[in-house]
């Protein structure tokens, strides 16, 4: 890779690159975008972001990359991002999962950040880049590689271990930030955040942060430096150049979606901000769900539309121009990624699923990030006054571009948890006119229904119009062609009110819809009322430019998609996503997404005579509306196969007594540079012999005297946010119980000791993370045995230790460091799609088992999903009844899935495209291990989580 050094010192405003809109125009078609031909300015001030000199909304969302392994995927996110709105992503860059071994990086495969950054650059979205050192995020130790764990030195503090091992990361990491820079010239990296909820403001808290900016600064990082510190770090040593908040609003207890809790309002926040944007880094898009919650859907209803609408409009009544939320698209956590607490998804109830299927969220966000891209005056706002609303359960805010007048007022209930339906009538200011009250017909009025908010625009130019006031909310407006394009929305069957201004009286025509209009000479203005029903259009002609205002309910205004190309943008209305868009003089070239068979009707200039979708022409015909009306098809039906035969193995030889561990590791260290290590000697915590991800098997040796009674075990097992680790032992092949809570005494039967011979207990411990780390260290907790004593015998019990196979030397890089464990069927290539099965014993599912132990079950099926369909499918297992066993979900040998049977709550795991063969044969393999003697393996099927026609193409990705 490319070394590059940059100036060290407080960044004001270096820049060359492509402008994101020429990045999107250039490669809306994915070809490759040219080279940069201009220089670009990121600066900002108590408004906003300053992009090339003009003040920007950003609005961002979060993805994970590293939740996703499948590239093309990234690019799906990523395009549905941008069209839904989204002019920013937020990435977290996680240290763990690119350095499987001190001193060894990775950045091929799914791990290939250069090319995640080539893609939002083809995109046209900018990124904002969270490369830690610690990113939190529900992930292992907070994103610290697992060989971090036995370093010496206070992690996020200036010890000379811990600095020595961030240097490296940061090294790596920002070589590639920095040839992705908007202001380097080959990128859309945009701002690059310092640290992560890091709160410690001491002096070696602020020397630390300090050290890290200065590093990123050396390391050539030229865009603003920020931060999610809250109050942290705003000025002084260490001091970011752009603070933010974090703020999760409904908090994350799931089991209770419709509880509200009260909106806080950032305004004194805003307010003391005085130099700086007010920026939320991370503002609630969902939450975490925990073993045995009550899965994600409960989690996207606490945080669905209503929540969105309410709380999001109330960051912007505080004045903040930079919201970015987290998660608009969680994923999945594959292989051994999540923290102790969380299970294999991360879908967080996003706007986006974990199968990548957009939802009501979704179409909210969407409704609103269109809103911050189509009214520019947005992004340069101030407090104003404002009358209250006649109805005194509501409230609004009022905020005043101070450029060039317009008004917005943000109306909602007074307490955020009200849910009654109530009307006002609002007094606002309009400029000459003076205070109005609107709306102006009688009978009508503004409705907040249950919890509701509603961003109200009043003395708004755009393109020629003159908007004195709406009741509707502006979803977006475009120049398309030679005219404005305007659609405004409002609740099903609720009054909408739109009073332009014009010179003199205009020519109206209803083209579709219930509107009456009325035009007032004396001040000038066109009036029109209307129920939110459906979709109506009213095209309006004067001397200047012609108007078509679109006149949505909500459901009806989601429907249309805005697509920017080099020659301008186009609406899109109708199909279930548009992706991309390319105009030549007279074609406009489509790709996107349909679910079924429908119309399409694409607004474009006049000299558009032809469109195709997804690269096949579409026959259109003009409406009156003068747009292009077509018909695209949906998906053909898919079925999947059954999966009806199974072979099965016995996956747990290290219970026997002869099994041969000589290979394995002996515990036989006495010191460790690890200061949670306060147990006995000698040392057992799987991290001090490489062993950092997955299950671990113990073997202890001793000689029996005949005397002993029992034995006490002791294991850490991550116990956390309702962790459901554990681990079971057997003495001699006799399965002696198992644990949840770290300790535990088993009897001995007599019977079972071999007296003065070689005794076995066999342990397997079931690691299932390492905490998140805050500022003491507690990542480093041990993870598996910590003790172990015979009781009636002081025999010594020599240990030895096997995890994965190769410890941090992996032999299988590609799938990389969380995949696999250290079950012996891990070890020996069980789970891989080319091991051959055929000598096993044949089984069908469900398979119950009285025998504690580990039973690998394997099936192959063939896929032949149609050509130019995206099908997300999952795996899924089902219990009649809840048994005591665990499994872990292999397909074509990437680990997607681990499953408590009594525990839950998630039974579907996503089967991503790419690590999926859609056209040929896939491998399954589950290894489940029977916790008690009621296990075994519930029933196995493969489900479609969603059928789509799309340009979406993600090849299978070979692996070992």
């Amino acid at each position: 890779m490319l070394r590059s050094k940059g100036p060290q010192g407080r960044h004001i405003a270096r820049a060359a690159g492509l402008a994101l809109v020429a990045l999107a125009a250039t490669s809306a078609h994915g070809a490759e975008a040219p080279a940069p031909a201009a220089r670009h300015t990121v600066t900002f001030d108590r408004h906003s972001l300053i992009i090339d000199g003009k003040p920007t909304y950003l609005w961002s969302g979060s993805f994970h990359y590293w939740r996703l392994p499948s590239p093309d995927l990234w690019k799906d996110v990523l395009q549905k991002m941008k069209s839904a709105g989204f002019n920013a992503v937020e990435i977290y860059f996680d240290w763990g999962y690119h350095s499987p071994k001190r001193g060894v990086y990775d950045f091929t495969g799914i791990r290939d950040v250069d090319h995640l950054l080539d893609i939002a650059r083809e995109v046209g979205i900018y990124v904002i880049a969270r490369p830690g050192p610690y990113i939190n995020a529900e992930t292992d130790a907070g994103g610290f590689p697992g060989w971090l764990t036995t370093t010496g030195g206070t992690p996020r503090s200036t010890a000379p271990d811990y600095t020595a091992a961030y240097t490296d990361w940061m090294t790596e990491i920002d070589r590639i930030l920095a040839r992705h820079q908007v202001t380097d010239g080959r990128g859309t990296v945009l701002l690059c955040q310092v640290e992560n909820e890091f709160y410690n403001d001491s002096d070696d808290g602020k020397k630390y942060m300090q050290a890290l900016e200065d590093k990123a600064r050396a390391d050539g990082i030229t865009v603003p430096l920020t931060g999610n510190h809250n109050t942290n770090f705003i000025t002084g040593v260490g001091a970011t150049e752009m603070p933010g908040y974090d703020s999760y609003p409904a908090d994350f207890d799931c089991t209770r979606p419709e509880r509200w809790n009260g909106i806080y309002d950032f305004a004194s926040e805003r307010q003391a901000l005085t130099k700086t944007p007010l920026f939320f880094p991370e503002y609630q898009g969902g939450a975490f769900d925990v073993w045995g919650g009550p899965g994600y859907e409960a989690c996207r209803k606490l945080t669905g539309p209503d929540f969105e609408r309410v709380f999001y409009e109330a960051t912007m009544a505080s004045g903040s121009t930079m919201q970015n939320f987290y998660m608009t698209y969680g994923g999945i956590n594959w292989g051994w990624l999540s923290s102790p607490g969380v299970y294999t998804s991360y879908d967080y109830g996003a706007a986006i699923t974990a199968s990548r299927q957009l939802t009501p969220k979704y179409d909210q966000q969407k409704l609103l990030g269109y809103m911050t891209r189509a009214v520019a005056p947005l992004a340069r706002t101030d407090a104003v006054g404002s009358a209250v609303p006649d109805n005194r359960r509501l409230r609004v805010t009022a905020r005043r571009n101070p450029e060039d007048g317009t008004r917005f007022y943000i109306l909602r209930h007074a307490e955020a948890q009200d849910t009654t339906d109530d009307a006002t009538h609002l007094k606002i200011t309009l400029g000459k006119e003076g205070d109005t009250t609107i709306p102006q017909a009688p009978g009508t009025a503004i409705h907040i229904n249950g919890r509701d908010s509603k961003v109200l625009l009043a003395n708004y130019h755009f393109g020629g119009q003159n908007l004195a006031y709406s009741t509707s909310e502006l979803m977006t407006q475009v120049r398309v062609g030679e005219r404005d394009v305007a659609v405004l929305y409002g609740r099903h069957g609720e009054d909408g009110e739109t009073v332009l201004r014009y010179a003199a009286k205009p020519d109206v025509r209803v083209i579709e819809g219930d509107v009456a209009t009325h035009w007032d000479a004396a001040s000038h203005t066109l009036r029109l009322n209307y129920r939110h029903d459906g979709l109506a259009r009213v095209a309006i002609t004067q001397n200047g430019t012609p108007l078509l205002l679109l006149l949505a309910d909500n459901a009806a205004a989601v429907t249309f998609w805005q697509l920017d190309t080099k020659n301008g943008p186009v609406l899109v209305r109708g199909p279930y996503l548009a992706r991309t868009g390319e105009q030549t003089t007279d074609q406009l070239t489509l790709s996107g997404d349909t679910d079924r068979a429908g119309d399409i009707e694409v607004f474009a200039p006049s000299a558009v005579r032809t469109v195709a979708w997804n690269g096949a022409p579409l026959a259109t015909r003009a409406t009156a509306s003068a747009s292009l009306l077509g018909h695209v098809d949906g998906p053909a039906p898919v079925t999947l196969p059954v999966l009806h035969d199974w072979h099965v193995a016995d996956g747990a030889p290290e219970l026997a007594t002869a099994f041969d561990d000589h290979a394995w590791q002996s515990t036989d260290r006495t010191s460790t540079p690890n200061p949670y290590w306060n147990h006995t000697l000698p040392i057992l915590d799987s991290d001090s012999y490489g062993f950092h991800h997955g299950n671990v098997w113990y073997r202890g040796h001793f000689k029996a005297t005949g005397n002993e009674t029992a034995i006490r075990l002791s294991a850490s097992l991550g116990v956390h946010l309702g962790n459901h680790g554990i681990f079971t032992a057997w003495l001699n092949g006799h399965f002696l119980g198992n644990n949840p809570s770290g300790a535990q005494q088993f009897p001995i039967d007599p019977s079972w000791l071999k007296k003065d011979g070689d005794n076995v207990v066999a342990v397997l411990v079931d690691n299932h993370g390492h905490l998140q780390e805050e500022h003491t260290g507690t990542f480093r907790e041990p993870r598996g045995l910590t003790a172990a004593t015979l009781v009636g015998s002081q025999a010594p019990i020599r240990w030895k230790v096997q995890g994965n196979l190769g410890g941090e030397d992996l032999p299988d890089p590609m799938r990389g460091p969380f995949n696999a464990g250290g079950l012996y069927g891990e070890r020996n290539g069980w789970h891989l799609p080319a091991f051959k099965d055929t000598r096993w014993a044949t089984t069908t599912l469900p398979h119950a088992t009285d025998k504690p132990g580990v039973d690998w079950y394997r099936t192959h099926f063939t896929l032949d999903l149609p050509a130019g369909q995206d099908v997300p499918i999952a795996l899924r297992i089902h219990d009649a009844a809840p048994h005591h066993y665990r499994a872990i979900i292999f397909i074509n040998g990437w680990q997607i899935g681990r499953y408590i049977s009594d525990v839950g709550p998630q039974t579907d795991f996503e089967l991503p495209a790419g690590l999926l063969n859609p056209h040929g044969d896939n491998t399954i393999a589950i290894a489940a291990w029977s916790t008690a003697q009621d296990g075994g393996l519930g029933e196995v099927s493969l489900v479609v989580q969603g059928n789509y026609r799309s340009a979406l193409r993600a090849e299978p990705k070979g692996a070992p």
